[in-house]
């Protein structure tokens, strides 16, 4: 059957750019609506799924209580894909009920699947591959420091792991410089992320001029002899840009990819930052529903 609409939220670099600085500026009054506690009941009679077939509990946390402060309902559905039922099987059981299907699972082309299947919109609230809310969340609270992205140069301090991936993703759509900075041996290759807004480098040195430092945690078998050069401490942050916003995504392995002292550090903001990702994801639930 033919979906609807075209309103899936798979992949960053799946919407169109104005779409996706739209649903930013968006974030932005739904920041400040949250704070007088005057949220717009945007989701009014929307039932909304959320489906966690995978751990972790921020993001999947923020939608909940999001779908709930823009006056929707939403039902945490216990469902384990790629078991007895097909995916078919599972979209329209779904789609008898629910208008949104928000999923955390492991597989991104088993989200593909239901995408391709289910009439309701699909969200990507994180895969193996890829973790596009966490990054337009990000992007959000970086715009409500600076006023624009135009011209963002992101330091991305991690493997090729999905919080890397969401970077390279938007730097496919939106005008913002992305380089990874790491060992070769995890630098990204698949050729349907390369773009000329995204380079690797082993360059430390690189980070100096960044205007954003992302890291993400230290890659399975990696050994700390390779690791700690990498490892983003206070005194590496003093070499950096005095505007330098430092955001280590979470959880944070204090002693690996960052020292204590990182954490105080004045430039690192990731605690405040993450208040946008409950921002971002309403707005993005806004404009799915829409």
């Amino acid at each position: 059957m033919p979906k609807n609409s075209n309103r899936d939220f798979l992949e960053f670099h799946g919407l169109p750019p104005d779409v996706i600085l739209s649903i930013i500026d968006r974030a932005q009054f739904l920041a400040t609506a949250w704070t007088d506690r005057t949220m717009p009941q945007s989701l009014f009679g929307k039932r909304v799924a959320l489906i966690a077939d995978d751990s972790g509990w921020r993001n999947t946390t923020a939608f909940d209580l999001g779908v709930q402060a823009l006056g929707g309902i939403c039902v945490t559905s216990p469902i384990s894909f790629n078991l007895r039922e097909p995916t078919a099987d599972l979209a329209q059981y779904l789609d008898n009920w629910f208008d949104i299907l928000v999923v955390r699972t492991k597989e991104l082309s088993m989200l593909k699947d239901l995408a391709s299947c289910a009439k309701a919109p699909v969200i990507n609230a994180r895969t193996k591959s890829n973790h596009p809310c966490e990054t337009l969340g990000d992007l959000a609270y970086i715009q409500s420091k600076r006023g624009t992205l135009e011209g963002l140069k992101i330091a991305v301090v991690a493997p090729d792991a999905n919080i890397l991936r969401s970077w390279v993703e938007a730097s496919i759509s939106l005008p913002i410089q992305v380089k990874q900075v790491y060992p070769e041996n995890w630098h990204v290759r698949d050729v349907s992320l390369l773009n000329p807004n995204f380079a690797a480098s082993t360059d430390l040195s690189e980070m100096s001029n960044a205007d954003i430092i992302v890291t993400d945690c230290w890659p399975s078998g990696a050994s700390e002899h390779h690791m700690l050069r990498y490892q983003i401490s206070a005194s590496m942050l003093e070499t950096c840009r005095r505007d330098v916003i430092f955001l280590p995504c979470p959880p944070v392995a204090r002693g690996q990819e960052v020292t204590v002292d990182a954490m105080s550090h004045p430039a690192c903001q990731s605690g405040v930052a993450k208040a946008y990702l409950l921002h971002a994801q309403n707005a993005l639930l806004e404009w799915v529903a829409a």
